[in-house]
């Protein structure tokens, strides 16, 4: 793993490496790096099991650590990764959604192991962020009814329509 500031430490019954390649098959700059095995039994696991993962996802680094059944993801962390098409949220939510994962609203979805996503396109972000608070209004109020945001909703309800 690359020497940086901070590295996200996720925690996993005992499916991290699992759980990285996904990461690293469905979005760009994501890869996994090293998998470090227990140096011995554990309350988790057993000397030899996979105890931690180093990967990345869109460029962030993490590891992955199979800690047990102790701790669940909440919605409390989640990655929010910004899409410029609709094409683009398109594939990483039916990515996590249909690979074991589940629908929440506005742009929330959850993968198979409980981690929480924000697919959020960039139009989304500019319309409730800007200046014109009837067009901010217009899209979140547009945003509020829909699980997986849809780019034309939002860019008509920026219009107006």
């Amino acid at each position: 793993m690359a020497k940086t500031p901070v590295t996200l430490c996720l925690w996993y019954d005992d499916d991290a490496e699992e759980a990285a390649n996904f990461y690293a098959a469905t979005f760009p700059n994501s890869k996994v790096g090293a998998v470090h095995r227990s140096p011995s039994d554990n309350p988790s696991g057993k000397e030899g099991d996979v105890l931690t993962v180093d990967f990345t996802i869109l460029g962030i680094p993490c590891v992955g650590l199979n800690g047990g059944p102790a701790f669940k993801h909440s919605e409390a962390f989640s990655f929010q990764v910004h899409t410029d098409t609709q094409e683009e949220t398109d594939r990483y939510w039916n990515a996590i959604v249909e690979g074991g994962g589940q629908e929440s609203m506005c742009g929330w979805c959850k993968d198979k192991w409980g981690l929480s996503w924000q697919i959020t396109p960039r139009v989304l972000l500019d319309a409730t962020t800007g200046d014109d608070k009837a067009a901010a209004k217009r899209a979140f109020e547009a945003m509020m009814g829909m699980k997986k945001i849809d780019v034309a909703a939002i860019e008509a309800a920026v219009k107006g329509g």
